[in-house]
């Protein structure tokens, strides 16, 4: 998967405002407490709180 750097730099997890990066084709809060995973569909983010996946608890 290929996204734009300049858009990925502008991307912020909309539900702690921290810093987000594409891992395995998803988007991911690096917010430690938050860590919440968004969608990539059809090369588009998904950045909607309801459709991010939660962090799995260890």
């Amino acid at each position: 998967m290929n996204l734009n750097k300049e858009l990925l730099d502008t991307l912020a997890c909309p539900a702690c405002h921290a810093e987000v990066r594409l891992q395995n084709e998803k988007i991911v809060c690096q917010n430690s407490n938050c860590g919440l995973r968004f969608p990539v569909k059809e090369g588009i983010p998904v950045m909607l709180i309801e459709e991010a996946e939660k962090p799995v608890q260890s």
